[in-house]
């Protein structure tokens, strides 16, 4: 029951982001329709080439709407200069039949969408407030009830158990409609050039490369300042125990003491830095169990929610357990906050990671708080990493990766 509340929840944000694009949209195909008609007398000409290029940006933000929710749309290159080279381009034609498509079935099933709620909550309600209602006015919704009584007015909350069960049932196939014009007219077009998913691609490669060697000085800075100086230590400790130990037999104790210890303490290091490179715990118990462990030692009071039916590649495991280790440790370090929350599912093929806080806000990714960090192994992963620190708080952090590879 849970996850579909939070499938509904999430095809209700869907729905109101896309009656947001299709308002903009609602608002281009007017313009547009004004400069077809000013056209025809040629005093619209010189606004095609604009209308376009406004139609192009509303296009835009729907495709970054719909690669938030799914997998990346690669927007098409811009929009020519000449109008008639425009009007030619594939792109442009097929954003020209995007926009009345969801300014009308877009607008109208986000209306739909949005309305399920309020109209669940209006009727649930009601037998609270009927009273109030003129008398001979129908109830909410059914405007040839008359209510007149109690047990009639809980009849109405009986209609809006009914809208909120719509909501539960349909509400994701209601979003996916809502979206299914951009995904299908404002894709790449059959046979486009991609090289911008191919630059997309080498600057992921990159970023791999990057986040590989940045790992590398990590673990090698870790064994050279911290395992290292300790084996000298023992080194030297048991050195000086074996020429003290046929004189001062006490003193040759105490050193072999110290010599233990020092080896201890490395054997300790050494343990932290192999976790550091792959967490056994991921593989004796998998990634919810090592969140859960991870969860179980953070210094703020943390609410962890996991769904994951199927288990990820290694390497995505890894990098989603580093994700919001490093992003509770900022948490505890950096922002002042009282508690954290921290989320993990599978959605398709995509591996959702959340991890917010109450603290005071405005993380930095350029002030060195291990962001930058996070962003490379998310990248590294053709991943999404999208940061929300307003001054003031509160931080979230969404992280999207592929499950698979």
């Amino acid at each position: 029951m849970r996850r579909r509340v939070r499938i509904a929840v999430d095809a209700l944000e869907h729905l109101v982001g896309g009656l947001g694009t299709s308002i903009l949209a609602m608002a281009g195909l007017f313009w547009l329709l004004a400069v077809v008609v000013s056209s025809l007398v040629g005093v619209g000409l010189p606004l095609i080439g604009g209308s376009l290029r406004a139609v192009r940006s509303i296009a835009d933000r729907e495709r970054g709407r719909l690669s938030r929710w799914g997998p990346a749309i690669v927007g098409p290159p811009p929009v020519p200069d000449r109008p008639s080279a425009a009007l030619r381009d594939p792109a442009v034609r097929r954003e020209l039949a995007w926009v009345p498509v969801h300014a009308t079935f877009g607008f109208a099933v986000g209306i739909f969408g949005l309305s399920l709620p309020l109209s669940a909550l209006q009727d649930l309600t009601y037998p609270l407030w009927y009273h109030l209602a003129p008398p001979g006015e129908g109830a909410p919704g059914i405007p040839f009830w008359n209510v007149d009584s109690l047990a009639e007015a809980f009849g109405v909350a009986l209609a809006g158990l009914g809208w909120l069960a719509v909501l539960l049932l349909a509400g994701g196939a209601l979003a996916r409609s809502q979206a299914w014009p951009g995904r299908r007219l404002l894709g790449p077009v059959p046979g486009a050039d991609l090289s911008l998913r191919v630059a997309e691609l080498t600057a992921t490669r990159a970023a791999a490369l990057d986040a590989h060697a940045a790992e590398l000085r990590r673990i090698e800075r870790s064994l050279h300042d911290g395992t290292q100086n300790r084996l000298v230590a023992v080194t030297v400790l048991l050195g000086a125990a074996r020429r003290a130990y046929t004189r001062d037999p006490a003193t040759g104790a105490e050193l072999l003491d110290r010599a233990q210890q020092a080896a201890e303490e490395a054997l300790g290091e050494l343990r932290t830095v192999v976790r550091g490179i792959l967490p056994p715990v991921l593989d004796d118990r998998g990634l919810a169990g090592a969140l859960d462990g991870l969860v179980a030692g953070c210094a703020l009071p943390c609410d962890l929610a996991v769904e994951l039916p199927v288990r990820c590649a290694v390497s995505v495991e890894a990098t989603a357990y580093f994700v919001v280790a490093e992003a509770l440790t900022n948490a505890v370090r950096h922002s002042g906050a009282t508690a954290a929350t921290v989320s993990v599912r599978v959605d398709g093929d995509r591996l959702l990671i959340g991890v917010g806080d109450d603290g005071r806000g405005g993380a930095d990714e350029s002030a060195g708080s291990g962001l930058a960090g996070i962003r490379r192994r998310v990248e590294a992963h053709d991943g999404r990493f999208t940061l929300t620190s307003p001054p003031g708080g509160p931080t979230t952090m969404d992280v999207e990766l592929p499950c698979g590879s």
